[in-house]
């Protein structure tokens, strides 16, 4: 293999994790590849539960990579011809399966449960460190409302794949998470997914710094949903 041909491999991996790092992205390629026909932006918009400009720039980085093909409609009336989205075969493309993703999720969740160290509190600071690492730092100089600071972790949350919503508690808001992406891994390592995801919902509410708090996480506390507590909103 040539170093050129070596750096065109280098850059198609590349390309390739980071089309399925976002897990909101590999649930819209689940989707077409699972479609017995081609779908178009609004359609998946509507099975994902996210904004359609979502869901186009999503399309927009899988096609980069490859994993999908667009094409317009063959229209025989008026109007504007529907981009629809189709999978390619993952053998032509070399693409590691989905199933690779959640068993290396597996593999690693599995590895921190048997460490001797309380694997929920490691699990919570590793959730931390990267719900700041995920909403980033507010500009200097600028202020973030509660509003602002919630909305934000509703946004995120919708990033990763979830069906987010607010409803008022008693004493603050619940975050309602509806459609867990990580359900699969969670339901047989839940000491380390659950206390990851409550890290990562606290990590976020700090680094933007408005007051606004996690008290708990209730996994699977409602059917077909986890939900969250907010205080200081």
């Amino acid at each position: 293999m040539t170093r050129t041909t070596s750096r065109a491999v280098a850059q198609q991996g590349t390309t390739l994790h980071r089309a399925l790092s976002d897990p909101s992205r590999v649930r819209i390629l689940e989707l077409v590849q699972q479609a017995e026909a081609p779908l178009d932006a609004r359609e998946l918009a509507t099975r994902v539960g996210l904004h359609v400009n979502t869901v186009r720039s999503h399309l927009r980085v899988l096609a980069e990579a490859g994993l999908v093909s667009a094409r317009r409609e063959e229209r025989t009336r008026p109007g504007r011809p529907r981009v629809l989205y189709e999978a390619t075969t993952a053998e032509a493309l070399d693409a590691p399966p989905l199933a690779s993703y959640r068993l290396l999720a597996q593999i690693l969740a599995s590895s921190l449960a048997g460490s001797e160290r309380d694997p929920s509190a490691r699990a919570e600071e590793a959730g931390r460190a990267w719900g700041a690492h995920l909403v980033g730092r507010p500009a200097p100089f600028t202020s973030t409302s509660k509003e602002e600071t919630i909305d934000e972790v509703v946004r995120l949350h919708e990033q990763l794949g979830f069906r987010p919503e607010l409803r008022r508690a008693k004493s603050g808001q619940e975050l309602v998470l509806q459609r867990c992406p990580f359900q699969e891994v969670a339901t047989s390592y839940q000491a380390v997914i659950c206390p990851l995801h409550l890290g990562l919902i606290r990590g976020a509410l700090a680094e933007l710094g408005t007051g606004v708090e996690a008290d708990w996480l209730e996994p699977f506390a409602e059917p077909g949903a986890c939900v969250g507590h907010l205080t200081g909103a």
